[in-house]
């Protein structure tokens, strides 16, 4: 058994019973939990957590592949929403072995919805290194585990202490409020927080503990409502003795959000089927699927003139080498709207026929003809799923090979025939 599995003696008073409650705070109410009293620290949070902890799966069995998965999944995202995907995703890649063997389009497929697609290439590319050059076991060392792509120094202080018992200290978004309440630090500095978690780090459960302390964040320790009175460790927090706790720690302003409109081409060839072109493999929604677009000038609302969505689809035409039918006229789909992080785009979805089927798609495996039943099995982003689904929508109301749509919508300019 490891030193993070140990568990309380049944029938044995937990220490907690006389540290951490309010007539007896064990703490500095100035900088929190003072040196020689972290073990009532230690003993009063394990105590609340071995009585209260959620029953969360991948607490159920602790081997580093699990682990790691809802690491990933977890980062940005709360447990509540992580729940189905990560029993969907044990489902389809149950060990490192059948994640490695998954092609990239499987694993952001399986990833869609719970976006931060980068966190899916990442944990592919690390179970590829974890089978290639450790034998399918992952590495015990937080250090080591820092090699693996996208791991960084909480997922692997996480790991090392949950999987193999490592005295890792992890600070992640909810440790960092809870100690910036407990020292009473409007904006502590990393180095800090490191050294504070560290110093309070149970050496005997530090798997355990790192587990309390972010739960404690999520249940209890919440960002602008702390709920104080259930805390089991309330006696120790600087804060809350100084009537600020919910003022710590201090909120960042907000970056302003761009607003971007985006002509999206829907582009269908001679045989009904739709083009669709992969996004680079660097920067937002990297290596994903979507329809091909271009930038649009000026605000996102109000929509832009047919003409100017129709001239720009054309452009993007043209830089793919792609030919459109000189007769056909480009069909606009309603606008799609999607937030991002610090993005809001309004895409402007136009149909346009082709007339051939593009050279590229047997030559550099950048762009792929769907048929209107294929779209399933495509890593397609949000957005792109519901211009997906205004084209179905439109197609069904409509017979393909039918007359062009009347003529007071826009005609795509003819681009060149391809050689």
């Amino acid at each position: 058994m490891s030193a993070r599995s140990r568990r309380p003696v049944a029938g044995r008073a937990p220490r907690a019973a006389v540290a951490g409650r309010r007539d007896d705070p064990g703490g500095d109410r100035r900088t929190g939990p003072s040196p020689g009293r972290e073990a009532d620290f230690r003993a009063a949070l394990l105590a609340h957590f071995d009585a209260n902890r959620r029953p969360l799966p991948w607490r159920s069995d602790r081997n580093g592949y699990r682990v790691l998965v809802s690491e990933f999944m977890l980062q940005q995202t709360r447990a509540e929403t992580v729940i189905p995907y990560y029993r969907r995703w044990l489902r389809r890649f149950p060990s490192w072995d059948a994640l490695a063997r998954a092609s990239s389009d499987e694993v952001v497929r399986e990833w869609q919805g719970l976006g931060y697609y980068a966190r899916a290439r990442n944990l592919h590319r690390a179970a590829r290194i974890v089978r290639d050059d450790f034998g399918g076991r992952l590495p015990e060392d937080a250090h080591a585990l820092k090699a693996l792509p996208g791991v960084g120094d909480y997922t692997a202080a996480a790991v090392a202490s949950i999987v193999h018992g490592s005295p890792a200290a992890a600070v992640d978004g909810n440790v960092r409020r809870v100690l910036s309440r407990l020292l009473n630090v409007a904006d502590p500095v990393p180095s800090q927080l490191r050294r504070e978690a560290s110093r309070l780090l149970d050496p005997e459960r530090p798997g355990d503990f790192n587990e309390a302390m972010m739960e404690l964040g999520a249940t209890l320790c919440l960002p602008r409502k702390p709920r104080c009175d259930p805390c089991p460790v309330a006696g120790f927090c600087a804060a809350r003795a100084a009537g600020v706790a919910s003022l710590r720690p201090s909120r960042p302003r907000r970056p302003r959000v761009r607003e971007l409109a985006v002509a999206s081409a829907v582009l269908v060839d001679p045989a009904g089927r739709t083009l669709l072109v992969r996004r680079p493999e660097k920067g937002l929604l990297a290596g994903m699927w979507e329809f091909p677009g271009a930038e649009l000038p000026g605000p996102a609302d109000p929509p832009p003139p047919a003409e100017l969505i129709a001239s720009l689809a054309a452009r993007r035409l043209e830089e793919l080498g792609v030919a459109a039918a000189s007769t056909t006229q480009a069909h606009p789909l309603a606008p799609v709207k999607h937030a991002f992080t610090h993005l809001r785009a309004t895409y402007h979805p136009v149909v346009v026929a082709l007339g051939r089927t593009p050279r590229q798609l047997s030559e550099d495996g950048r762009m792929v003809a769907v048929s209107r039943a294929g779209f399933q099995p495509i890593a397609l982003p949000s957005a792109q799923q519901k211009i997906a689904l205004a084209l179905e929508r439109w197609l069904a109301g409509r017979d393909p090979s039918s007359a062009p749509p009347p003529r007071s919508e826009p005609e795509i300019p003819a681009t060149p025939a391809l050689p």
